[in-house]
């Protein structure tokens, strides 16, 4: 796992999950939001988003996390690994919730939280199995079928991965 693509619903654990794998694997991490929007939450213009993306996914070693599916293409030719936080709607809408209360909202780059909850964010949420899962899952057959696919459906697995994960590093004595 050296090109690690980390996807899935707002609320469903990706920053916490690539800050943790990034650490233990010592690889580069990019969020995706620290890209796209700015201090006033404006968002860059799609073409230089895509740009900035083409020159990340050239690394030898990184993890990206963001779900952005207009450029999920770009992450997925280049990932030798995804990791699809699929959980369902109501523990994503918890981890909103909790991070909420963790941040108090607003931006926090270092920690790659970008905490703005809109009525239209809590209505992709609860969308999202409905309408974008399917949008993900033809996007990786399409344009991922090289890739390890790591499908996770609750937050204990996610925990688990990570724990496999750390164990795999640590040197054998």
């Amino acid at each position: 796992m050296d090109r690690i693509a980390i996807i899935g619903c707002g609320g469903s654990g990706k920053s916490t999950v690539a800050r943790q794998l990034a650490q233990i694997l010592d690889v580069p991490l990019t969020h995706l939001d620290a890209i796209f929007y700015d201090e006033q939450w404006s968002p860059l213009p799609q073409e230089e988003f895509a740009a900035k993306q083409e020159k990340l996914v050239t690394g030898e070693r990184w993890i990206i996390e963001g779900n952005y599916a207009g450029t999920l293409p770009i992450r997925l030719a280049a990932a030798d690994t995804v990791i699809f936080l699929d959980l369902p709607a109501a523990t994503c809408l918890w981890g909103i919730a909790q991070r909420r209360r963790r941040y108090r909202g607003g931006q926090h780059q270092a920690d790659g939280v970008y905490d703005r909850i809109t009525w239209n964010f809590v209505r992709y949420i609860l969308n999202y199995r409905r309408t974008m899962r399917p949008r993900v899952q033809t996007l990786i057959q399409e344009h991922g079928p090289h890739i390890r696919l790591i499908s996770l459906t609750s937050r204990r697995q996610a925990n688990q991965l990570i724990e496999r994960m750390r164990q795999q590093a640590q040197p054998m004595t």
